[in-house]
């Protein structure tokens, strides 16, 4: 799931959200494919959360911007109007 964090000031923040089954089944589908990645993942602004669907997703982001910590989580895009 893509997502941003618009703040206030029209800085804007964004990742993509992954759980962890998500995550071994790209790998196991790169494998099958025989890409080498098949046996490593990463993601420039990823964030893997434990559970999945929305509303848990949504709460280790709310707990991200409480804590300040999507700062160093997130990718920084920039003002929001710079589009």
């Amino acid at each position: 799931m893509d997502l941003w964090v618009v703040r206030d000031d029209g800085e804007r923040w964004s990742g993509t959200v992954f759980t962890l089954d998500e995550v071994h089944r790209i790998m196991d589908r790169q494998r099958q494919a025989g890409d080498p990645e098949g046996d490593y993942w990463w993601c420039w602004d990823g964030l893997i959360v434990r559970d999945p669907g929305v509303a848990s997703m949504a709460a280790v982001i709310d707990g991200l911007v409480a804590s300040g910590e999507y700062m160093t989580v997130l990718r920084h895009v920039g003002p929001e109007d710079d589009i």
